[in-house]
């Protein structure tokens, strides 16, 4: 795996990493090869025999010694790997092996199962993160702290309704996942141009079963020209990874002594300094911003890419199965860690109060104001309240002084009136409710995710 941090991580990957071995990039061209066997013998375009023999190739009759003699020789990519699948055949199969179909077919509809199959382990992490996001959000439903804006304190909110943002954005990018399939997870079987030249409208119809039996989609035009399916595959992953991130920069910040808000778990022995020894650093959340920060950089290069002319290009291509293959593995690197960072994070309710008390009832400004209002007017209250904010802060006065010293105030207000409408607990608005909507939600598709991949469908089936 690459990971621009932390690369000696001993985080269990789920299996991302085995899926993107080279080893399994033969295996699921050997899949790819025996789907297409399978559809066009069901289409009659090649003998069921054949189709039967090319399928029941093991990966271990595969010589991969002689697939790299052949390699070296030849200096191409997927010829070698075509000619001991011929080889592994035991009759009929040898003469249709890899039929009426070029190497980016099978390379490319390859590399979009893969990147579906690394997407189901994705949302898997994305289960399990909305579940500890959840009972984070209603843990802090009402744990008050400031909301800042500009990074200056705002007005107060809860910590539950902060997380209750990220659980937003997370089911967004699920929805988009899940729309953007069709689109993104595609067969192409269109041949040397995508015409279908070598074997007409039959080809349509095998591309359609390939599709079926590998649970993706069949591509109108199989133009081997069109890359925008990679593209929009990277943006997502950057939009996914952009939540995580900005997941990761609030710890990092908020977690500093200044802060003390929130801090990453600790694993007792963790060593954070090599001179310093009292150093305990944010390795999760910086972990999540490096990684993040690079993979940001990678669509940019595919948009370049995918404007080669005429109908095929190998520089674009080998430039995408480098682009994707490093996309994957960087979100893999996030998601790791944005499970672990959202499962151990020490969320500190007294230090968040005591930040939303620092500047002593002035972050409830609005909440007076709107009260005045309804006696006032909005344009006098603000006014008003504008006033005798900017006193306690340019003269340094105590702003629950300066109001109860106010005729206007205090005429409308008791003194614990006043004290009761600059409490920051008293001012935090549907904070609290969205945070417990939001772990509902986060829940609720938690278990979907999770019940959906009880029920994934096995390579056998699909024969």
């Amino acid at each position: 795996m690459r990971a621009l941090y932390d690369s000696k991580s001993k985080l269990d990957d789920r299996g991302i990493k085995k899926l993107l071995s080279e080893e399994n990039k033969y295996r699921t061209w050997l899949k790819i090869e025996q789907a297409l066997a399978y559809s066009q013998a069901e289409e009659g375009f090649i003998p069921k025999a054949a189709a039967k023999d090319i399928g029941s190739v093991a990966f271990a009759d595969l010589d991969m010694e002689e697939m790299s003699r052949i390699k070296e020789k030849v200096g191409h990519g997927f010829v070698p790997f075509v000619k001991v699948l011929v080889r592994a055949c035991r009759g009929e199969g040898k003469k249709y092996v890899h039929y009426g179909v070029t190497t980016q077919n099978i390379q490319q509809t390859s590399q979009l199962y893969t990147a579906k199959e690394v997407t189901e382990i994705y949302k898997s992490f994305l289960a399990d993160i909305l579940e500890h996001l959840a009972a984070l959000a209603r843990e802090n439903a009402h744990t008050v702290m400031a909301g800042r804006t500009h990074g200056k304190h705002a007005i107060p909110i809860t910590y539950g309704y902060k997380v209750s943002v990220w659980i937003s954005e997370l089911l967004t990018h699920l929805e988009r996942f899940e729309e953007a399939e069709k689109r993104i997870f595609t067969v192409m079987m269109g041949g040397a141009v995508g015409g279908f030249n070598a074997t007409g409208l039959v080809g349509r119809r095998v591309q359609e079963q390939v599709a079926e039996r590998l649970n993706m989609s069949s591509m109108e035009v199989p133009s081997r020209n069109m890359s925008q399916m990679k593209v929009e595959y990277l943006m997502n992953l950057c939009l996914l990874c952009n939540t995580f991130h900005k997941m990761a920069e609030e710890v990092y910040y908020t977690g500093i002594e200044e802060f003390s808000e929130v801090c990453e778990g600790f694993t007792p022995g963790t060593i954070g300094s090599s001179t310093m020894p009292q150093k305990i650093n944010p390795k999760l959340a910086k972990g999540i911003i490096a990684n993040s920060q690079k993979l940001y950089s990678l669509p940019a290069t595919g948009l370049y890419s995918a404007v080669r002319m005429f109908e095929g290009d190998s520089s674009s291509y080998m430039l995408f199965d480098g682009l994707m293959e490093e996309a994957m593995e960087l979100t893999a690197e996030v998601l790791i860690r944005a499970e672990e960072l959202t499962r151990t994070l020490n969320v500190n309710k007294e230090r968040m109060l005591e930040n939303a008390n620092i500047n002593h009832g002035l972050d409830n400004s609005e909440y007076v104001m709107m009260k005045a209002a309804e006696r006032l007017g909005k344009d006098k209250a603000h006014e008003l309240l504008y006033d005798k904010a900017m006193k306690a802060e340019l003269e340094n006065k105590d702003y629950f002084t300066v109001l109860t010293e106010d005729e206007t105030l205090s005429s409308m207000f008791t003194k614990e009136e006043l004290k009761q409408l600059i409490d920051p607990a008293s001012y935090t608005g549907l904070c609290s409710v969205l945070a417990v909507e939001m772990a509902d939600k986060a829940e609720k598709a938690a278990a979907i995710i999770k019940e959906e991949h009880k029920n994934q469908d096995s390579w056998e089936e699909l024969k």
